[in-house]
């Protein structure tokens, strides 16, 4: 597994920046393409907090490398992204591509935005599960991104 060094010679392996499995569960949110949609990213945010998550928000336009950069550092165990503006094939893509390049394998990710039924099947086959759209109840969301938690935190287990 790489290490990732930061200032003062603290070295960080992805997974294992840890020290209690019982964590809240930290998450990302994104909007990884040109979208200023973000009313709905801000709801999410204060249910993720609600539900006792600690929610991280990558701000309006970040690049797929920043999210991913974004999501080591911070240690995540989810990233959410989020689009209403129809690029979610390119722009989940690519962060998908970026995590891979990175050797990054111990992060769920989940989509949300519009995104057409056809759709859903090739990005669930990337590895981006949920794919929900306007008016999913919050609770219906909240319970998936605790299962995918779940499973991430019991391959880190596993894997290390």
């Amino acid at each position: 597994m790489k290490k990732y060094q930061i200032s003062g010679g603290i070295y960080l392996e992805n997974g294992k920046n840890r020290k209690y499995t019982e964590a809240p569960i930290k998450i990302l949110l994104a909007k990884p393409a040109i979208d200023g949609h973000d009313r709905g990213i801000f709801v999410l945010a204060k249910a993720f907090r609600d539900a006792g998550m600690d929610v991280i928000y990558a701000g309006l336009l970040p690049t797929p490398e920043e999210v991913v950069d974004t999501a080591i550092n911070e240690d995540v165990d989810v990233i959410a992204l989020s689009l209403l503006n129809g690029a979610h094939m390119t722009a989940f893509r690519n962060v998908m591509e970026s995590l891979k390049k990175r050797g990054v394998n111990d992060i769920a990710v989940v989509g949300g935005g519009i995104i057409p039924d056809e759709d859903k099947p090739a990005l669930e086959k990337m590895g981006i599960t949920g794919n929900f759209g306007p008016g999913t109840p919050l609770s219906e969301i909240i319970s998936h991104i605790k299962k995918r938690a779940r499973e991430i935190r019991k391959l880190r287990e596993n894997e290390y």
